[in-house]
C-alpha cells in the first residue's frame, strides 16, 4: 500500500541545505511558532541560552558517575570512545528541568500533538495525544572520538513520508552533532553523505532542536584533552511505543521517590493519551497509581 505523500508523482526533494539557522530563547520575538516555521523548512535549529548554565553545571555533576562507568556499546552504533547516561531522571532533578523547558515544550506541540475526531455510538468526541518521551541519553564524547553513522531517529517507527514528523529531538550542553539541513524533505532513497553535514556547535546551555526525520550524528572530537558532553531529550507523539522502556527505566516506585510532577509523569507515558492508550486495570495509571486527580486524568 502507498500514498501520493509516500510515493509523489514529482519525487521528492534531494537538495542538502548548507547551513543552520541560530535564534537567542532570550529574544521575545523567538516563539514556538517561528521555530515550528524553521524546523518545517530546514528539519533543525540551534536555540542559543535555552538552558541557564546553573542546570548545565548541575547536570554535569549529577552525571558524571554514569558517564564514568558506562560500557563499550557492543553493537557498534556508538563508538568506543562515546560514553553514555541512561534513566538519568533518576538521578538529577535539573534534567527534569531540562525536560519541561516551556519553549521546547511549545514547539513540540505543535509538531507532535495528534488531533483526532471519532464517533461512540452517535456521539462525536474530539480528543488531542500529548508528545511523550520517547528516550532521553547523555553522551559524553572522548578526546579522539570519531563521528557516528548519519541516521534518522525515527527509522525505529519505520516512517514512511507521509507519517513524519513523529520525533522531535533536543541536544543541550556542550557538544557538536553534525545535520544535514532539509534532509527531512527526502524520500526513502535519498542516501545520506558525511559532507553534506554540517556541525551544529553549541556553547553550554545552547540546544539544537531538530525532527526525528533529518538525518544528523554524534560529531567527532578532535581535542586532545576535551570531552564532550550533551543530553538528549527525544519526544514522540503519544499514540507510538516509546523508544526507551521508559517504565523499566523508571518505574512506579522510583518515580514516586523522585516526587515528579504531574507534568513530568506525563511525559514519562504514565498518562492517558485519549480516549484510551495507557490504560491500567481501566482506569488513568495518573490516578490509579499517583494519585493525580486533575483536567487531564482520563475516567472511563
Amino acid at each position: 500500500m502507498s500514498c501520493s505523500q509516500h510515493t509523489p508523482s514529482n519525487g521528492f526533494p534531494t537538495e542538502a541545505g548548507t547551513s543552520l539557522t541560530t535564534v537567542s530563547a532570550t529574544d521575545p520575538s523567538v516563539t514556538a511558532a517561528l521555530l515550528e516555521s524553521i524546523l518545517n523548512r530546514d528539519g533543525a535549529v540551534i536555540v542559543k541560552s535555552l538552558v541557564s548554565l546553573e542546570v548545565c553545571k548541575q547536570i554535569k555533576a549529577d552525571l558524571k558517575p554514569q558517564f564514568d562507568t558506562d560500557r563499550t556499546d557492543a553493537a557498534g552504533f556508538f563508538p568506543a570512545t562515546t560514553k553514555r547516561a541512561t534513566g538519568i531522571l533518576a538521578h538529577s532533578d535539573a534534567c527534569a528541568e531540562l525536560v519541561v523547558n516551556p519553549l521546547f515544550q511549545s514547539v513540540a506541540s505543535r509538531m507532535l500533538d495528534s488531533k483526532y475526531t471519532y464517533w461512540e455510538g452517535q456521539k462525536q468526541l474530539s480528543v488531542v495525544g500529548k508528545p511523550q518521551i520517547a528516550s532521553i541519553v547523555g553522551f559524553r564524547v572522548e578526546p579522539g572520538g570519531t563521528q557516528q553513522a548519519l541516521h534518522r531517529d525515527d527509522a525505529d517507527y519505520h516512517t514512511r513520508n507521509c507519517d513524519m514528523p513523529v520525533m522531535l529531538g533536543c541536544v543541550t550542553e556542550n557538544g557538536a552533532t553534525v545535520v544535514i539541513p532539509k534532509s527531512h524533505l527526502w524520500g526513502p532513497n535519498r542516501c545520506p553523505l558525511d559532507h553534506e553535514a554540517i556541525p551544529g556547535e553549541l556553547e553550554v546551555g545552547d540546544s539544537l532542536i531538530f525532527l526525528g526525520n533529518v538525518y544528523h550524528a554524534g560529531g567527532s572530537n578532535t581535542t586532545k584533552d576535551e570531552a564532550r558532553e550533551t543530553i538528549g531529550v527525544f519526544l514522540c507523539k503519544g499514540t507510538l511505543r516509546q523508544e526507551e522502556n521508559q517504565y523499566l527505566e523508571l518505574p512506579p516506585d522510583i518515580a514516586k521517590a523522585r516526587s515528579f510532577s504531574p507534568q513530568l509523569l506525563r511525559l514519562l507515558g504514565y498518562g492517558i493519551c485519549p480516549p484510551a492508550l495507557g490504560l491500567y486495570k481501566y482506569k488513568d495509571p495518573m490516578e490509579e497509581i499517583f494519585g493525580v486527580v486533575d483536567e487531564e486524568t482520563v475516567r472511563r
